[in-house]
């Protein structure tokens, strides 16, 4: 029953609302879940005629999270309405935590890492409105992690860096920002050697912590071999380190990217 319809049907719209909502529920036992979207929805559409924002805006979460099994893109366009709804009301919070929601939707179901990239942005913004630096940061690496991975260097430098230096101070988190500053000179690496160096020597001044990391150490090898254009050299400090610290994909992937730019290595690997 649509809203033409309620309006002449005499049923009190927030009888209606419940109506809708254990349709839905119904609907998701069956697990018909674009069934269940699609009620769930009707019933935040009632919510807001009633005024009722915060209600209205769980509704939209609940379609969200149905339509999420069957049609993600309309689980988008749920969770967007619910993140008006809360930005609306200053819950900044819940704002950022839906838009990660729909970042993972567009890593995972839909594949379109530009629009993944502009929610974890998003969702960053609102946390550090709200000085949850930590959750923040998750954002901004997952941003800088794909930027790197499409070729926007310098935007992932920046983040590299930003992070670093914010947990570099943090008992707790210090240990992670050698990882950060490691990811950083990678990023310069690739795109040239002299700024690696020079990007390096910064972040052991910055960071005095950083010179005795395994990381360090290896970015030094990896920078003499590609002084020396020596790809048995790089591959060697490489295969060192992995024996250790085992590479992930994204690592694997950058340093193969700063080994094709040693002469001869065409479509080399890290073998």
């Amino acid at each position: 029953m649509g809203f033409s319809n309620l309006k002449d049907s005499g049923i009190p719209f927030f009888e209606a609302c419940e109506m809708y909502t254990r349709a839905a529920n119904m609907f998701k036992i069956a697990k018909n879940w674009s069934a269940a979207g699609n009620a769930f929805c009707q019933a935040a559409k009632l919510h807001m005629q009633l005024q009722s924002k915060h209600d209205s805006a769980t509704s939209f979460v609940d379609a969200g999270n149905a339509y999420k099994k069957a049609d993600p893109q309309e689980a988008i366009n749920c969770l967007n309405a619910a993140i008006d709804i809360y930005t609306d009301m200053g819950r900044f919070t819940i704002a950022a935590k839906h838009h990660i929601t729909i970042a993972e939707i567009y890593e995972a179901e839909l594949v379109d890492i530009e629009k993944a990239i502009a929610h974890y942005e998003q969702a960053a913004d609102y946390y550090k409105g709200e000085e949850s630096n930590s959750s923040a940061n998750k954002c901004l690496l997952k941003v800088a992690a794909y930027a790197a991975q499409l070729e926007q260097y310098q935007k992932a430098i920046e983040i590299y860096e930003q992070v670093g230096t914010n947990t570099m101070d943090n008992p707790l988190l210090k240990y992670s920002a050698k990882e950060y500053f490691f990811k950083a000179a990678l990023c310069h690496f690739i795109v040239d050697e002299l700024n690696a160096k020079l990007a390096l020597e910064k972040y052991e001044e910055m960071f005095p912590a950083f010179t005795d990391s395994r990381e360090c150490k290896l970015l030094k090898k990896l920078l003499e071999a590609h002084e020396e254009q020596n790809s048995e050299a790089y591959t060697e400090a490489v295969k060192e380190f992995d024996s250790i610290s085992r590479l992930d994909q994204w690592l694997t992937t950058m340093l193969l990217r700063i080994k094709k730019t040693i002469q001869g290595e065409g479509d080399g690997d890290l073998k």
